[in-house]
């Protein structure tokens, strides 16, 4: 709030003369300035008024505005302000900051420097609220600036971006809490004046999701918490096949109340998830995994709402067994439920497997990657089962599949529909979601997530015809410095088009050099740099994951399969260079540039805003730039 100080109480020290009586009351207004603050000194009604002379909207000059009847109105956007408190009459315009005056023999006097009410964290966490309310763009912001200026972590305003965006959307998990998840997962991976932009980039797509919506009304849990698991997890696959939004919710906020672990609910959460495959072409599973992943950010705490957000999702879902795709010409479902145990909702199946892979250590044969890539639907998931029956874990697997989805996107062919880059994305944002759940439970049901991928690969295989070449490593050193080969991945961005030259200018990167830390950043710059859609923004979030994962000396041993060079002997997860495993690091950011480079320019209206936010935050004149 604004403060004021009309009879000039402070000490005098304070105070600093700024005008003679007698001519402001002749002008009705002057500009002064005192150390760099600038001052609007109004005589209006007989009282002296001083704000700061900049808009807190935009920046425009106050003194050049309107005072009528106790408003100040700015001539540029009509943002109206009390006059003796500065408190706004619109909420996208923010307060402006009023100073305490004093007359002493005929020279009025100013404080250029009151005591704030609000600290600034408080102050922005506050216009946070308010950008979010209103679905303000500048406001929202301004506030993540201004709170990561504060040195608020970004934890903060995330989770309260989480609880609005779970509370004031009736429809449940949706674009742009995905979103906020996918850039606090980025946040560690990019610059910091860049950490400001993804914060912005997550709140407005949550602003705009919930704008217009109705709010959501709770169901609450159950006032027992003495159910079993078994018994809950079965009432809500239960609810979730036959579309009980309200039946599952309760199920669901129960196992939470009860205490059950992260990955107990997780484990509830697959079970509904996989029930039919690929649920609503992979979005289920991935808003599930993101919304997990929020809570890794911002608590458990926040479980009961988050994890409620997702019930809507889940029955209202398309569910793929009753898609023409997944039954002609070859009946995929049929393949599943052979697999499953005698139908797409059953674990019975995988349950021999995995017990007949008990106590076994498994590690990807050589051919792998080439039967997931393959037309031959049979083979594959007849490879996922001998995989099982080996030994090889949920992880184990995931990370397959999630590799030859990364190479649809990467190989994927520009001679095919533009629309089509959304289909080879959402198999690997399926993927990356079903690694991501197995690196919290080994829930039997993520064997299903599995299959489900790996025939959405199957399903993607025309995309690559022809593929596009992925370059092999060591064959693209040229001898630059790998600074001037960002520089030209950045330039590609600029231009539409460039989608194979920024495959091998990620491929040229590397050759000479380059850190994979450099990289990131530059692509976390270029990405938020741009009006990015909601599929651009997870696809580099689940590029950078698995790019990471492939890196990770924990991560399974891959096999090479062809792709450039051979396996280690020991399978240890050793950093000793192997061509077969360094391309397995790179193909996921090959596959985003690549998409990246499809999907942009943009008209970058979002970096517009933010670029006049930080010029504001930072006392700046806009209007005379």
């Amino acid at each position: 709030m604004a403060t004021t100080d009309e009879d000039g109480d402070g000490p005098d020290d304070e105070f600093s003369p700024v005008v003679a009586l007698d001519e402001l009351e002749e002008a009705g207004r002057e500009l002064a300035s005192i150390d760099g603050t600038p001052l609007a000194i109004f005589h209006h009604e007989g009282e002296i008024r001083a704000v700061n002379n900049r808009c807190p909207h935009m920046g425009f000059p106050l003194v050049e505005g309107t005072v009528d009847d106790g408003i100040l109105t700015c001539h540029w956007h009509h943002a109206r302000f009390e006059l003796s408190c500065g408190d706004t009459f619109d909420p996208w315009a923010d307060d402006v900051q009023t100073y305490p005056v004093a007359v002493r023999d005929g020279t009025v006097y100013v404080n250029p420097k009151p005591t704030r009410e609000l600290p600034p964290a408080e102050h922005w966490s506050d216009r946070l609220e308010t950008g979010l309310e209103e679905n303000l763009r500048l406001v929202t912001a301004k506030s993540a600036i201004g709170l990561i200026d504060a040195g608020v972590d970004y934890q903060e305003p995330m989770a309260t971006t989480l609880a609005f965006g779970t509370q004031y959307r009736d429809s449940g998990w949706g674009p742009g809490l995905t979103i906020l998840g996918c850039m606090a997962n980025l946040i560690d991976d990019i610059d910091p004046d860049d950490r400001k932009r993804a914060l912005y980039t997550g709140v407005r797509h949550v602003a705009d999701d919930c704008a217009g919506e109705p709010p959501s009304f709770d169901q609450p849990a159950f006032d027992t918490t003495e159910v079993t698991f078994d018994r809950l997890q079965s009432w809500f696959r239960d609810c979730i096949e036959v579309r009980d939004a309200d039946g599952a919710e309760r199920c669901l906020r129960t196992a939470v109340a009860a205490g059950y672990s992260n990955a107990e609910v997780a484990e509830l959460v697959v079970a509904g998830a996989t029930d039919h495959p690929y649920l609503t072409t992979g979005h289920v599973l991935d808003f599930a995994n993101k919304a997990f992943e929020s809570l890794e950010h911002t608590g458990w705490d926040h479980a009961d709402t988050t994890l409620a957000s997702l019930v809507e999702p889940l029955v209202t879902a398309s569910r793929s067994d009753e898609q023409s795709s997944w039954r002609q010409p070859v009946d995929l479902i049929s393949l599943l439920e052979d697999a499953y145990g005698g139908s797409v909702t059953e674990t019975s199946g995988l349950e021999e497997l995995a017990a007949a892979g008990d106590d076994r250590s498994w590690s990807p044969p050589a051919d792998l990657q080439e039967t997931l890539l393959g037309d031959d639907p049979e083979a594959i998931v007849d490879a996922l089962a001998d995989a099982i029956r080996q030994g090889a874990t949920p992880a184990d697997l995931a990370a397959e599949v999630a590799h030859a989805a990364a190479t649809r996107v990467a190989q994927f062919g520009t001679a095919n529909e533009f629309n089509d880059w959304n289909t080879v994305h959402h198999t690997f944002s399926y993927a990356n979601a079903v690694y991501g759940f197995a690196r919290r439970t080994d829930a039997i049901e993520l064997y299903r997530g599995v299959f489900d991928g790996a025939l959405s690969v199957y399903l993607d295989r025309f995309l690559n015809t022809p593929p596009a070449p992925i370059p092999p490593v060591g064959e693209n050193d040229t001898g630059r410095e790998p600074d001037a080969v960002l520089d030209d991945l950045l330039e590609t961005f600029d231009a539409e088009g460039e989608v194979d030259r920024a495959g091998r200018l990620v491929a040229e990167f590397f050759d000479c050099g380059g850190d994979a830390v450099d990289l990131k950043r530059t692509l976390g710059h270029g990405l938020l740099r741009e009006d990015a859609g909601f599929h651009t923004l997870q696809n580099v979030e689940a590029a950078f994951r698995q790019a990471e994962l492939a890196d990770s000396s924990s991560a399974p041993m891959l096999a090479d399969s062809g792709e450039g060079g051979e396996s280690s002997e020991d399978g240890d997860g050793s950093d000793e260079f192997v061509p077969g495993r360094e391309q397995r690091r790179r193909v996921p950011l090959i596959a985003t540039a690549r998409y990246m480079a499809a999907h942009f320019p943009t008209r970058r209206e979002a970096e517009q805003t933010f670029t006049i936010a930080a010029r504001l935050n930072r006392g700046e004149t806009i209007h005379e730039a």
